[in-house]
């Protein structure tokens, strides 16, 4: 009986689904008009529809001429802010590709030193007013393997490839961990014997080079491959006692950049002093932008990017072997989708909506590295590419290094962005603001603190004001609280006495933003318990 029960139960519950799915997808009933039956509406398209983009008419299901032009003038303006958002890495290496030829470093023995260290001159994308930058960008499809050997005592360096993707570290975060070395660079579509060594932070401390024989002389290297012919190194040196010389000697004196064939006889080493010097290395805001991707998809191999890439910049006329040449229509949707995509890279890097990019739950510090990923990949690559934790850095940083995303105590780099004080207000240059750093800042090397124009994203230029918008715990001769934390000033007018050497200055009726950098990041930092306050407003 028991049995029957339920086999009763059974079929009444599945009539009840079937019932269900009859009223769900209208199987049976009264045909709709011009039908057999009846039509579930949600697969229907109205006559008319109302969306964001107007008014949308159809007839029979069939779109009217007026709404198939108004969709696809709304496709292309799509796609360019898509290309946009997504193409900026390849266009912000251009960029410095761009600016470096300008200062005439365009070959592979042609490196810029900051001499000086990099001031507010150049416009340059977050870079530091802390470490002495050599720069160089090899041309893999030129100069074939390239090697490039390094001294010893070199601090964070890094070569990404033609979209800002990691190749390989060099330095104190590299394999070498400052020891110094030779380092050989694969083009993409290289066919020689060299197979990359293994490169990453895990192998710190072992000897995984590889034999090689350069000029005539067996040496041991660590190799790694590009997926890119354009590649861009740059490298970083620390101060001593707070002053840049020895460092800057350190790379005139044993940087090394030469094609692997030409190792016997290698160009000689020509450095220019990037210090002080005017010269633009950020891809453009405007129409342009879309020019400066044509250009890299030109250099590049297929292989460079997936199809899913190279299809939306083809979507909009961008492809490799063909000219960039869009027709009125199109080069006014995509000077409008361009004004769209800038001011969304504005809006994702300035006031992030992601709730995991903020350091703290109560502090305005944030990471360029949303999920502590150089890749940006969302929950380990379940949630795929995190796009707009990649815009966020990219449209404001350069250099892509897992140095700077991971948290490895004692190496490597971590920065914090700060665009607002604590009220949530953006940083307003005509007003006064203070900051505290606490008591033993947990920064092995050093920390530092620059200012930067929401602009450019380089370094802030004061009219008849210091080069060097920015304070460092190892250069500068700060005045410290009792409890050992230092309170940081700014504003366009000075605090009184003593505090003054704590001060930067920032210049009425332009914004600013600041980015705290720890060298050498220790546990307190990775751990939250250490923090510095928001940028408080002050009278």
């Amino acid at each position: 009986m028991t049995t029957i029960r339920k086999t009763l139960f059974a079929f009444a519950s599945i009539l009840i689904f079937l019932s269900g799915m009859q009223s769900t997808y209208a199987v049976g009933g009264n045909p709709t008009p011009g039908f057999n039956h009846q039509i579930p509406e949600h697969i229907m398209t109205p006559d008319t529809v109302e969306t964001r983009i107007g008014e949308l008419n159809f007839y029979d299901g069939i779109p009217t001429d007026e709404t198939i032009a108004t969709v696809y003038d709304n496709l292309d303006f799509y796609r360019g802010i898509e290309v946009f958002l997504n193409f900026i890495p390849a266009t912000s290496i251009e960029g410095v590709r761009l600016g470096m030829k300008e200062l005439g470093a365009d070959d592979y023995n042609e490196v810029i030193v900051f001499d000086d260290l990099m001031d507010s001159a150049p416009l340059f994308l977050t870079g530091n007013t802390d470490t002495v930058y050599a720069l160089s960008m090899l041309d893999l499809e030129r100069d074939g393997a390239t090697v490039v050997e390094i001294p010893a005592g070199a601090g964070p360096g890094t070569v990404n490839d033609a979209f800002f993707r990691f190749v390989v570290d060099m330095g104190a975060p590299g394999p070498d961990a400052m020891k110094g070395g030779t380092y050989i660079i694969l083009p993409p579509d290289y066919k020689g014997d060299l197979q990359p060594t293994l490169n990453g932070m895990e192998d710190r401390g072992k000897d995984t080079r590889a034999s090689v024989m350069i000029g005539g002389k067996e040496t041991k290297a660590w190799i790694a491959q590009s997926t890119s012919y354009h590649n861009w190194l740059v490298l970083r040196g620390f101060l001593q006692d707070g002053k840049p010389e020895y460092a800057a000697n350190m790379w005139r004196t044993g940087l090394k950049i030469y094609p692997l064939e030409d190792a016997s006889d290698p160009k000689k080493m020509v450095f220019t002093n990037g210090s002080g010097i005017f010269f633009n290395t950020i891809h453009a805001n405007d129409y342009a932008f879309y020019e400066e991707l044509w250009h890299v998809l030109q250099k590049e191999p297929i292989s460079f990017l997936d199809p899913e890439l190279r299809g939306q910049a083809a979507a909009i006329g961008i492809q490799k072997g063909k000219p960039f040449a869009p027709d009125a229509r199109m080069k006014a949707i995509l000077e409008d989708s361009v004004a769209v995509g800038n001011a969304t890279a504005r809006a994702i890097w300035l006031k992030p909506r992601d709730e995991s990019a903020y350091f703290f739950n109560d502090r305005k510090w944030y990471t360029g590295f949303i999920g502590k990923d150089y890749q940006w990949l969302k929950d380990g690559g379940m949630g795929g590419r995190n796009l707009d934790a990649r815009t966020l850095f990219f449209y404001s940083a350069t250099v892509n290094t897992p140095a700077m995303a991971l948290e490895i105590p004692g190496v490597g780099s971590n920065y914090a962005f700060a665009t607002e004080d604590g009220s949530g207000a953006f940083l307003d240059g005509s007003k006064r603001y203070k900051v505290n750093i606490p008591a033993d800042a947990p920064a092995k090397d050093f920390w530092s603190f620059v200012v930067y124009d929401p602009q450019t994203r380089s370094e802030l230029q004061i009219p008849g004001g210091t080069d060097y918008p920015s304070k460092n715990n190892k250069r500068d001769k700060l005045v410290y609280n009792k409890d050992g934390s230092v309170d940081l000033y700014f504003g366009p007018t000075a605090p009184e006495g003593a505090l003054i050497a704590n001060w930067t200055e920032t210049v009425p009726n332009k914004a600013w933003f600041a980015l705290l950098r720890l060298y050498g990041p220790l546990q307190p930092w990775f751990d939250r318990t250490w923090k510095p306050s928001d940028l408080e407003l002050i009278n």
